[in-house]
């Protein structure tokens, strides 16, 4: 079969099958007279574990990892194992670094009143790194307002 059949079986792109090729993580496909690629079974079942390790978030080093240990009928089940503990920690840290990024701006969005004044503490922590600054002094008094942008000038004047 010839690329696009072999992406529509697989679910791989096109574009990705031949980034495969070309860092070797699919050995080149057969080609036909034509020159065409030719694809067979064996192709598109490592073009799908390829995949399936894609959907889990493996990094192409640790697929090439994973394709070595799936061709070698004497591996160790134990290596495959640690692969994926490592992976698992990995993505934990992931989602715990997610989850504190989205709690810092969940915090920002708290803090903005959304009355439609310029002030705004999104934009504030935005531009100075700061946690959340509040939408008004304690004594009542609106915070510093940063300095407009600069706008470019329009052509002609």
């Amino acid at each position: 079969m010839n690329i696009g059949e072999a992406s529509r079986a697989s679910g791989v792109s096109a574009k990705m099958i031949r980034h495969y090729e070309g860092i070797g993580l699919v050995p080149p496909a057969d080609r036909r007279e034509s020159g065409y690629r030719d694809y067979g079974n064996a192709d598109l079942h490592r073009l799908g574990f390829i995949r399936h390790a894609r959907d889990l978030g493996f990094s192409l080093d640790r697929i090439r990892v994973l394709l070595g240990l799936w061709s070698d009928p004497g591996r160790s089940n134990a290596e495959v194992k640690a692969i994926a503990r490592a992976h698992v920690k990995e993505l934990e840290q992931r989602a715990r670094q997610l989850n504190e990024m989205a709690d810092a701006l969940r915090s920002l969005a708290d803090a903005c009143e959304g009355d439609g004044r310029p002030d705004c503490p999104i934009i504030a922590s935005l531009e100075t790194g700061a946690k959340v600054p509040a939408c008004h002094t304690t004594d009542g008094s609106a915070p510093p307002v940063p300095p407009e942008p600069r706008r470019k000038a329009k052509a002609g004047r």
